[in-house]
């Protein structure tokens, strides 16, 4: 199968199915944006390996720094309100997306990475905004709703790519 059509098939999910994924719980919410996060780490810190877009280096630079910032808000926030918080992991979807681009050389990989971004973006934002609006941790609910508008800015800039 043609890699970029299999990697294409690995970020299309359709976002009725990000949103039944809404955190029930503070655990729940930590486990899933740490996942968030280190996709947004990792996929960057490959990019920037080969990329020679000076705007996606830009864009990756950022995606780093912010998704460490928000790992590290995340996190205190969730010890302050008790909860033992393991280091964060990748899901399953964030490690196919990580070795489609291995996979992926050039331009495609860049190609490939502005549609991961775009579609985990949206999936993060949802995730923050229903834990900002729904969860039941105050001091998380408070470190979500801080969140939503970086991953709103970081959309604004992808779809100016």
């Amino acid at each position: 199968m043609n890699r970029t059509i299999l990697a294409a098939a690995i970020v299309a999910a359709p976002l009725a199915a990000v949103q039944a994924q809404a955190p029930t719980s503070p655990a729940t919410y930590v486990k899933m944006a740490g996942a968030s996060d280190q996709y947004e780490i990792q996929s960057s810190r490959l990019l920037l390996q080969t990329t020679q877009n000076a705007k996606l280096r830009e864009f990756a630079d950022m995606m780093v720094t912010d998704h460490t910032k928000s790992t590290a808000d995340v996190k205190a926030a969730a010890e302050a309100a008790g909860l033992t918080v393991p280091p964060p992991r990748l899901d399953a979807t964030g490690l196919r997306n990580v070795a489609a681009l291995r996979a992926t050389k050039g331009t495609l990989r860049d190609q490939l990475y502005v549609r991961q971004q775009k579609t985990s973006h949206q999936k993060a934002l949802a995730l923050h905004q229903g834990y900002a609006a729904n969860g039941s941790a105050a001091g998380l609910k408070t470190v979500a709703g801080q969140i939503v508008p970086v991953v709103q800015h970081h959309i604004e800039m992808l779809n100016g790519m």
